[in-house]
This record gives C-alpha cells, sequence and structure tokens, in this order.
C-alpha cells in the first residue's frame, strides 16, 4: 500500500506577470498526474494550496480538471484540503476545491475533518485533518488536531494533513509550535513551507513536500539541493514505519542567480551565454554586480551591455548593482539579518503587550494588509473583537 503526498501546487500563478511562468506551474502539475499514475500508488493526498488565489481562472481550474480525471480515470482517490492561497477568510466563503466534490475529489474541509470511505475503512486507514488556520486562529487549531488524535486512535494507519507553518522549520511566521502537535500519528502530511523535509516526529513522519515549482526565487537553495516534486510513501514497513521517497520532475525553466565582481563582468556575461545557449526555454536570470566605492562605475553603461546580452535569450532579465562592503562594515552589520519589519513587530509587541492574542492578532493583520488582503483582515479583525467582547461578557 503507497500513496502520494504533495502540496502548494499554486496552479494560475502568473509569476512576474508572465503567461509563460503560469504555463510552467500548469506544466510541472501535469507531469507530477502522469508520474503519479506511473508509480501506481493506491491514493494521493494534496495538503493545501492547490490554487494560487481563492478564485482561480478558467485556465487554472481548467488544469487541475483535466489533471484530475486523468486519475480519476486511473482509479486513484485524491484528498485535499485548502491552503491559505485557496481560501477566503469570509464567513460562509469555499475554497474552489469544492468544486470538483461532484467529480469525485475527497475535499477535506472544517465540517467534515475526517475522510470517510469504503477503501479507507477496508484498509484500517485513518486520514483527516484541518484546512488552513491562521495564528490568531492557534487555540481553535490545537483543539481540531487534539480531536483528530482523538478519533484516529482505533486504526493502524493514522495520517494527518493540514496546511501550517511549524515553529522548528518556520522560526517568525509560524501557526503552530512542535509541542502542540498530537504524537500519535503514523504520518504527518504537511503543506505551507515550500521546501521539502522529512522529519521523524511522534509515532511517525513530518513531511512537507515543498512547492512544486519555483514560487519565489529565494526556494533556489532548495531546489538545487533537494529538487522539486512530490513524494510516495510506502506503508508497508514494519511497525507501522512508513518510508518516504522523493520524487523529481525536471522544471521546464531553468532561474539563473549569480552575484559577481564589476572586474570579471565580461568573463562572466560571456560564460553565462554560453551556458544558456541551447536552452529550450528562456531562463530567469538574476544577475547582482559587486563593485568597490574606488571603482569608476557607469551604472547606464553596465545596464546596456548586460540588456544586449541577455534581453533576448531571457524570459524575464533582471540586473542590480551593489557596494561591496569593506570588512569594517561587514563586522558592524549583524549577522542574523532576519529582523525584517514583521521580527521588528513582533519584538515590540512581545515587549509591550503580555498577550498572545493581541500579538497573534497584530501579526495576521501585519501580514494580510502588507499583501493587500484587506478583506480578510477585516473578517480576522471581526472574529477578534466579537470573541474579545464575548470573553468579556461571560465574564
Amino acid at each position: 500500500m503507497k500513496f502520494a503526498h504533495l502540496a502548494d501546487t499554486h496552479l494560475g500563478y502568473r509569476q512576474y506577470g508572465l503567461i509563460e511562468r503560469e504555463k510552467d506551474f500548469y506544466y510541472v502539475f501535469n507531469d507530477i498526474v502522469d508520474r503519479i499514475i506511473d508509480e501506481r500508488v493506491d491514493f494521493i493526498i494534496h495538503s493545501g494550496d492547490l490554487f494560487e488565489i481563492a478564485k482561480p481562472s478558467p485556465n487554472a481550474l481548467l488544469a487541475f480538471q483535466d489533471g484530475f480525471l486523468k486519475l480519476k480515470e486511473a482509479e486513484i482517490p485524491f484528498y485535499a484540503i485548502a491552503g491559505n492561497h485557496d481560501s477566503m477568510m469570509r464567513e460562509g466563503a469555499l475554497p474552489p476545491i469544492v468544486l470538483f466534490k461532484k467529480l469525485g475529489l475527497n475535499v477535506i474541509s472544517s465540517n467534515n475533518p475526517v475522510v470517510e470511505s469504503s477503501f479507507l475503512r477496508e484498509n484500517d486507514i485513518f486520514v483527516g485533518g484541518t484546512p488552513y488556520l491562521s495564528s490568531s486562529q492557534n487555540v481553535l487549531l490545537k483543539e481540531r488536531l487534539n480531536q483528530l488524535s482523538k478519533l484516529s486512535e482505533d486504526y493502524s494507519n493514522r495520517i494527518l494533513v493540514a496546511h501550517q507553518g511549524i515553529d522548528k522549520y518556520l522560526p517568525f511566521q509560524y501557526e503552530l509550535e512542535l509541542a502542540d502537535i498530537p504524537t500519535n500519528f503514523n504520518y504527518y502530511a504537511m503543506g505551507h513551507i515550500h521546501n521539502r523535509i522529512v522529519d521523524d516526529f511522534g509515532e511517525g513522519k513530518l513531511v512537507y513536500p515543498g512547492s512544486s515549482e519555483i514560487w519565489r526565487a529565494n526556494e533556489l537553495g532548495d531546489y538545487k539541493k533537494n529538487g522539486k516534486g512530490f513524494y510516495i510513501v510506502d506503508m508497508s514497513g514494519s511497525g507501522n514505519s512508513y518510508d518516504v521517497d522523493p520524487i523529481d520532475v525536471i522544471l521546464p525553466r531553468e532561474f539563473i542567480s549569480e552575484k559577481i565582481k564589476i572586474y570579471d563582468l565580461d568573463n562572466e556575461i560571456s560564460s553565462i551565454k554560453n551556458y544558456i545557449e541551447d536552452m529550450g526555454e528562456k531562463p530567469i536570470i538574476n544577475i547582482e554586480i559587486e563593485y568597490k566605492d574606488k571603482d569608476k562605475v557607469n551604472s547606464t553603461d553596465i545596464y546596456e551591455k548586460l540588456n544586449n546580452a541577455f534581453s533576448k535569450s531571457s524570459l524575464m532579465f533582471r540586473p542590480s548593482l551593489t557596494e561591496e562592503k569593506t570588512e569594517e562594515e561587514e563586522s558592524f552589520i549583524s549577522f542574523d539579518d532576519s529582523l525584517g519589519p514583521r521580527e521588528l513587530l513582533k519584538e515590540f509587541l512581545s515587549d509591550y503587550y503580555d498577550n498572545e492574542d493581541i500579538n497573534n492578532l497584530a501579526l495576521d493583520l501585519f501580514d494580510n494588509l502588507s499583501r493587500d488582503k484587506k478583506e480578510e483582515a477585516q473578517k480576522i479583525s471581526d472574529n477578534f473583537y466579537k470573541n474579545f467582547f464575548e470573553k468579556v461578557k461571560n465574564n
């Protein structure tokens, strides 16, 4: 018995506003579907962010429908939850995955947290989970996880599905601490973090399959080290110990990110041109040029030289100029570069308020408003004050 675990496919994402990048995400998803069918798995789990937004384009919906119908024809059950991207935090709003329930998609939701099917019962498998909840709803999230833990107790094979950040793996933007998670599951099918993670936890394995495509440039390091794709999970190991194997997909387009010294600019340009000459699809190129104060830098000439070299041979080219720091300046700058606006806000709140609910509210509002998600921010605010005044009233 084995299943496929994937997450964060973000169908419909038009990265950098480019239709070619949107098509790349569809291409990878279709490749994953074909690979899953070739692997002859017994079922599939998708741990959230199937779509990029809560109101996907017709193209995104059709891309998933085509893949899903292939899987249905192959008689492979598909279980899915909603992530933060494909959820609308508005009362009564439904995630787009519910559109496919009539076609046979098994949706794990707040109202139906446990998948009921004869196939799972016959094989003594529990599959249950919760869609994404923000950090301001941490108490509710922990309650749901504990309920699922109790419901799973009579099964030999227990799988938890969730789309959440955990403090161990996402230190500054998590919704759960590792200690909040029940320990009696054999497999924790996680989503939300875009890097691949396989870790021992509780009685089993805690796994993030990562995003299926490069959603942000900062994923390049993990991609070069661990690849992109999905996992095949073999449940037939001794003592309910699951084997987790990565299945890599070949991305249709390369991301090239280089930091070069200005004195070596011509050599590096020549080297990159030779490297991309025979590529089937035009790459995304990011070049950061470092210069020293003593260098005579004519930024116009440099950008023109780079543009002439790469504008026609790349899908998108992003150059930047950075002044190289002296050793004295480097030692002055803090090694910890993680203290961005969110982290500074978090530190301030911790110092000023001794109230976790208020801290989580402020951070959730910051996250949503910084991405111009006004409706979600309003919903979070309304829920908080409703619950706050209920507590005051009851006290």
